[in-house]
This record gives C-alpha cells, structure tokens and sequence, in this order.
C-alpha cells in the first residue's frame, strides 16, 4: 500500500508542486500537459498480461525504455516542450522508484 502511495503521489503531487512553484502563472496549464505525461502508460497495452504487480516498467515497455528517457530529458530543455518533457521525467522517475522498491 505504501509503494501505491508514493508511486502515485510521485505521478500525481510532484507535477503540482513543479507547477506551482516554478509555472504559478500557469500552472493550471503546466500541470495538465505534465500529467498527459502518463500517457507513455499507453504501451502497456501491448504487454501480456497488461498489468502485473511486481513487474518494472523501465525498460520492459517500449516508451519506458533505456534508449527514450534520453529523449524525454531532452525535452526539458527546449521551453516549447518543457512542461510534456517534465511530465515524461517524472512519469519516468515514478516508476524507476517503484521499481526500487520491488
């Protein structure tokens, strides 16, 4: 229950906390494009079974891979693509923690 909380409030509270205090002019806006973010979930869909409790996404799902979190960091940096490329970076960073605590 512990790892659910935290995976979940990493997804969910981390892109909020980055929203207000970096984008607090728009950061309604900056945290909706962050949690469109966890759109990268889509590759899921092509796993079998789709979900399974003690399996890391990071590198196991094509989106989640070793070769597009470069790509993802990447998109921090250009202000055009900064907020989806923190979204991706934190989606990333969720699931890396819950990886760790399997």
């Amino acid at each position: 229950m512990m790892q659910s909380f935290i995976h979940y409030g990493i997804h969910f509270l981390l892109p909020l906390a980055i929203a207000l205090y970096f984008f607090k002019p728009q950061w309604k806006k900056a945290y909706i494009i962050m949690i469109l973010g966890m759109l990268i979930d889509l590759d899921h869909l092509l796993a079998n079974p789709i979900f399974e409790a003690n399996r890391c996404s990071i590198n196991f799902h094509p989106l989640h891979s070793y070769y597009l979190i470069p790509l993802y960091l990447f998109l921090v940096f250009p202000k055009k693509t900064r907020w989806i490329g923190l979204g991706l970076c934190v989606h990333i960073l969720a699931d890396a923690v819950d990886c760790s605590m399997m």
